[in-house]
């Protein structure tokens, strides 16, 4: 599948406007790419596991990660963009509504995150095995404090005066998420109870083993805990990968200001040919401009699938016993992109400052 999206991924670069003859491959064609693609996931159980397994997880590792890093940029943009919207309406219209909603949003994102802190030190780091994880929740907790407190110095208002809490606390939700997500993936079961545990035995005191079980020891733990974040992740997927695939995302990755195609009614020229009985023809609205990028299009699906790979094979290790995702491996990935959505997020509240003559949109 990650080859399906590639080939077509290379086909439709440089594709400007409808009028290019590869443009018809994207919107037609339907059955011959199924026949391709059906062709190609057949053709995969002809191939030998070896090398090639261990060649393409290293493919589906990068894949993987490239595709959690574009969802970060996207995130801090989501959230920068959020809160410029409501302040310049609030500026606008003088509403108390707006304010009251950057008002509420920010404390409920500092009080759900607060709330996850607590329940993963109660659950997830209450046995002294479990250092790794109350390093990861500490060092964690800790940063989003740093960056929170950033983000609102009077040198920092007056270099990017729009950047504020609300931002903050959305990447602290965020961040706490990911690390619940992280430490889910602990192979020792003390580090790492399931939800069925946790909500079946309130009274006992989940990870209180003294002795280390590992995951999958007993066969795989396949429980509700899994089936959770796999729908959680899947919805993800599908959004982000739909989301990415517009000229303003792919122009806020690459950093570069592509014209999106506006449609709009009654005073442009190409509806001079409405009919009689006061209708609208139908028009091309590509002719000039692509409506978004294809090529880039099918390179998010490309990273998504490998990221689906990856996720289903446990992160490099496909024939380990133990859950879904239940890696170390997994751990320090997703640890490692918390980091890297903080560094990224502190880097658009200080460059501003770092650099008064450039403009950061």
């Amino acid at each position: 599948m990650t080859l399906f999206f590639l080939l077509l991924c290379l086909i439709m670069i440089g594709v400007k406007s409808s009028k290019d003859p590869r443009a018809g491959i994207q919107n037609g064609f339907w059955f011959f790419k199924l026949l391709i693609l059906i062709g190609g996931i057949v053709g995969a159980f002809f191939i030998k596991e070896q090398p090639f397994a261990q060649i393409w997880m290293v493919f589906g590792l990068i894949g993987g990660f490239l595709f959690i890093v574009v969802q970060l940029i996207l995130l801090i943009d989501f959230a920068h963009g959020w809160n410029e919207s409501w302040v310049e309406k609030y500026e606008e219209t003088e509403s108390k509504a707006y304010y009251g909603g950057l008002l509420f949003f920010t404390i409920f994102f500092y009080l759900l995150a607060l709330t996850g802190v607590v329940l993963l030190y109660v659950f997830y780091a209450n046995n002294d095995a479990c250092s790794l994880n109350k390093f990861f929740i500490s060092f964690n907790m800790i940063l989003c404090i740093i960056v929170s407190i950033i983000s609102v110095l009077p040198a920092i208002q007056d270099a990017n005066p729009k950047s504020g809490l609300l931002q903050s606390s959305v990447i602290t939700i965020y961040t706490i998420y990911i690390t619940w997500s992280a430490i889910t993936n602990e192979t020792d079961s003390r580090c790492n109870p399931s939800l069925v545990e946790i909500f079946t035995h309130p009274n006992v005191t989940v990870g209180s083993s003294t002795a280390a079980t590992p995951i999958g020891a007993t066969g795989a733990r396949f429980d509700a805990q899994s089936v959770v974040g796999l729908i959680l992740w899947f919805l993800a997927v599908l959004y982000s990968t739909i989301r990415n695939s517009s000229h303003s995302s792919m122009g806020k990755i690459t950093m570069q200001g592509a014209e999106r195609t506006v449609i709009e009614g009654g005073s442009d020229d190409k509806t001079g040919g409405d009919d009689e009985e006061g209708g609208h023809k139908a028009w091309d609205n590509e002719e000039e401009t692509v409506a978004y990028s294809y090529s880039f299009f099918h390179f998010m699906f490309a990273l998504a699938s490998l990221y689906i790979m990856m996720t289903l094979t446990s992160w490099y290790t496909p024939n380990s016993p133990t859950t879904l995702t239940g890696n170390s491996a997994s751990v320090w990935v997703k640890m490692s992109s918390t980091w890297l959505c903080i560094l990224l997020y502190l880097w658009t509240l200080i460059a501003p400052k770092l650099f008064p003559d450039r403009e950061f949109n």
